[in-house]
């Protein structure tokens, strides 16, 4: 089953069903349909040809998602990249997928007119940007209307995901039809999505989030809502105005959402099924998600760029911080954590041990390996299994607990300390709004355990923390921080991964000159 048939059979199954929302601008099914043939139209007779790398330095909007079905209808390969990269990181990525076109808007233009690339891709711009070949408006209004349909196997790549690339070149991750379609309907299914469903476009579309919802939606006829530039009022405004019934967010979203001063005098009544993904969230926000939003499905879904499904946690509000059970496609094992990579499928810890969570390639979402990168494709898969560099947990129940990365495990005097713990304990606390952990060199215990803290009220003091976690979490003593810097953000990725090295690395501003050392 390839996606161009997929949406063929969305289309002709609900033809004026509304498909698409940015703003003003409102498509339906067939509306849709018909700018993505004519799109299509033209990048065959620019010589874009099936098996072709399109990089995609857009936001998440309307065209981009015309562009992602005009791409699956010639065979091509959508390969969209995050519109902040750098001219060296859009460089790499566009020599490294071989791009035979690149489409870039106003945010983007000056890191790809600044690149250098080893062969000159077609430039297509996106409203008023410099130096394009062709603009995207002349894709539509030139086209003759039809195009080659070609032969489309299941094994052929759709999509080519690039990771975020934090520790090292970021790594290309094809996947096939088949994989994007298994994925879809993974989707569907553990987040008990029906006919109609409809969903707020805002995890970008370069994150394998992004593409689960867009992809999800048009399969079940729903509606696309799409929110380029994230703002908490925004996607209220969204949330209500336009009934929206399913989110499919990164926690900071939601803790932005929740957070926001005017939260209570929005309808959310559409709203019924919440999920997350992309890093963890606190049994805080949790409870918080749950009193406010009142979901009748609140999904916590683990995995990958490069697998989508790992594990499932179909009631997270029951169980906070759960990751659950492997996925209805899934199988998974924890074995002995080794950072140097030597570690095998058969190296399994005891029951209730902690190690690294591997998981079974032959599942039909999983990559086959990355784009250009044998080393890295040899590190990550051994034996058919895919080592995640997570570390977890299985408790008495069969459920998994993410408890860090591998890398980021603090060893302080000889213990292994994870900071999701220690991050958890302290979001329970009412002055504190976000927190992360981080494990600092110390010359007499290796490492000591660093808070890093954002509070939402300026009366918080370190000593005020440092009680709480004495009295009121369950924190053993050597677990407990040594170091708290109260500062104005946490530093993320853009899908909201806390980018810990960045604290390490001291880049982050202070909250108050109140920062001070527990002994």
């Amino acid at each position: 089953m390839n996606l161009s048939a997929m949406f063929d059979f969305a289309v002709e199954r609900h033809p004026n069903r509304t498909a698409l929302v940015e703003e003003t601008k409102r498509y339906t099914y067939t509306q849709l349909n018909k700018e993505a043939i004519k799109v299509a139209s033209s990048l065959q007779r620019m010589g874009i040809q099936q098996r072709d790398r399109v990089v995609i330095v857009l936001k998440n909007r309307l065209e981009n998602a015309v562009l992602y079905w005009a791409i699956q209808k010639i065979g091509a390969v959508y390969t969209p990249i995050n519109h902040r990269l750098s001219a060296k990181e859009v460089e790499y990525c566009v020599n490294d997928s071989e791009a035979k076109a690149v489409v870039y808007e106003s945010s983007s233009q000056d890191a790809v007119l600044k690149a250098t690339f080893q062969e000159k891709p077609i430039l297509i711009g996106l409203g008023a940007v410099e130096g394009a070949d062709i603009y995207y408006d002349e894709l539509v209004e030139r086209s003759v209307g039809s195009f080659s349909k070609p032969d489309i196997h299941d094994e052929d790549i759709a999509l080519m995901l690039y990771t975020s690339g934090t520790t090292g070149r970021p790594k290309g991750v094809p996947r096939s039809h088949k994989n994007e379609y298994s994925a879809a309907m993974a989707h569907i299914i553990q987040n008990q999505y029906t006919d109609g469903e409809s969903t707020l476009g805002t995890m970008p579309l370069y994150h394998t989030m992004g593409m689960r919802s867009l992809l999800s939606i048009a399969f079940l006829n729903g509606k696309y809502v799409v929110l380029p530039d994230f703002d908490a009022k925004d996607a209220l405004d969204l949330l209500s105005n336009e009934e929206i019934t399913s989110l499919y967010l990164v926690p900071t979203l939601y803790h932005d959402i929740l957070s926001h001063p005017e939260f209570h005098t929005y309808h959310l009544g559409s709203l019924r099924k919440i999920g997350y993904a992309g890093a963890s969230m606190t049994s805080a926000l949790t409870e918080k998600c749950v009193n406010l939003l009142k979901p009748e499905v609140f999904v916590n879904h683990y995995g990958s760029t490069e697998v989508y499904t790992f594990t499932i946690c179909p009631n997270v509000g029951l169980k906070p911080g759960c990751a659950g059970k492997p996925g209805l496609q899934q199988n998974i094992r924890i074995v002995k954590a080794d950072a140097d990579g030597h570690s095998l499928p058969s190296d399994i810890v005891g029951k209730g041990e902690i190690g690294e969570i591997i998981v079974n390639l032959t599942s039909s979402e999983a990559f086959k390996g990355y784009w250009n990168r044998p080393e890295a494709t040899q590190k990550a898969i051994r034996e058919g299994w895919y080592f995640t560099g997570d570390l977890g947990v299985i408790d008495d129940e069969g459920d998994l607990f993410v408890v860090g990365r591998v890398d980021d495990m603090i060893i302080s005097g000889g213990e292994n300390i994870h900071p999701l713990e220690v991050e958890d304990a302290l979001a329970k606390h009412p002055m504190v709004s976000e927190v992360a952990v981080v494990g600092e060199d110390d010359e007499r215990w290796g490492q000591i355990v660093s808070a890093y803290i954002v509070p939402n009220d300026p009366a918080l003091t370190v000593q005020e923390l440092d009680k709480y976690c004495k009295e009121h979490s369950k924190l053993s003593n050597f677990k407990r921080p040594r170091n708290y810097v109260f500062v104005a953000e946490i530093p993320k990725s853009p899908v909201g991964k806390i980018l810990r090295r960045k604290l390490r690395d001291g880049e982050y501003e202070f909250y108050q000159d109140t920062n001070k050392i527990i002994g």
